[in-house]
């Protein structure tokens, strides 16, 4: 959605290492209206065209497409996607603190799919349920499409590379980078739930606005039962008012 930083330029850079000089890297960017339930957060989001096309040339990446509205959405941008049901992908999680999102997100990737019609799509691991809702649409409609996972890249403090970070004022920024902590904890104990409540305490203790810290079924996204199943600890929460997501891969 632009404001492109290095965690974006890892997925150029990717696609084009694997792809080599066979294949063309082509990057979209587009702020999508119908992902945002906070029309603030719609308007605050950050514009930065020209450097977001220098990035992604210099990554490796054959084209910048900048979509029109009105080629996504040739109805018009609807006040609310179609909604889709994904079971816990769609419905916990981010799902129940930002309304409406993933409609948002598939009926944008659908369209931009169809677009382009790419042989792979690369997402980065740091939104996970994205990742996890985009790879059901794919399986459900794009049979032939491989979307290929890649690791979240982190400030060297450990906090997640988001556009959103150019909005944390400096007083935050050792707060924001706690989150980090508190998913490493949680990973490194095997996801334990005193860790959980302890961390939660933790960040709460430190001015964040926790909504979810949980360790999940890495694939479903449901509530880890079964400790032989991947999983994964994921979180959300606001930090001196900006709003932050991460997760981490749960050790054993």
């Amino acid at each position: 959605m632009g404001a492109l930083h290095d965690g974006h330029a890892s997925l150029i850079r990717r696609a084009r290492q694997e792809l080599g000089d066979g294949g063309h890297v082509v990057v979209s960017v587009y702020v999508n209206p119908t992902q945002f339930n906070d029309a603030t957060d719609f308007e605050m989001y950050p514009s930065t065209r020209e450097s977001d096309v220098k990035m992604a040339e210099d990554a490796g990446a054959d084209a910048v497409v900048f979509p029109r509205s009105d080629e996504l959405y040739p109805q018009g941008v609807p006040k609310r996607s179609e909604p889709v049901d994904y079971g816990t992908l769609t419905g916990h999680w981010e799902a129940s603190h930002r309304a409406g999102h993933f409609d948002g997100v598939v009926a944008v990737v659908r369209a931009l799919f169809r677009l382009v019609e790419p042989a792979r799509a690369y997402f980065g691991e740091k939104d996970w349920q994205q990742l996890a809702v985009i790879s059901e649409l794919v399986r459900r409609e794009f049979p032939g499409l491989n979307v290929v996972p890649v690791a979240t890249v982190r400030e060297p403090d450990g906090l997640a590379m988001s556009s959103r970070n150019t909005r944390i004022a400096p007083r935050d920024r050792d707060a924001a980078a706690l989150l980090y902590g508190a998913l490493r904890a949680v990973a490194e104990a095997g996801g334990t739930k005193e860790v959980v409540d302890q961390q939660t305490e933790l960040l709460c203790s430190q001015g964040w606005e926790v909504e979810y810290l949980a360790v999940v079924d890495a694939v479903t996204l449901e509530d880890a039962v079964d400790p032989a199943r991947s999983r994964r600890v994921v979180a959300a929460g606001f930090c001196g008012g900006v709003r932050l997501i991460d997760n981490l891969r749960v050790s054993g």
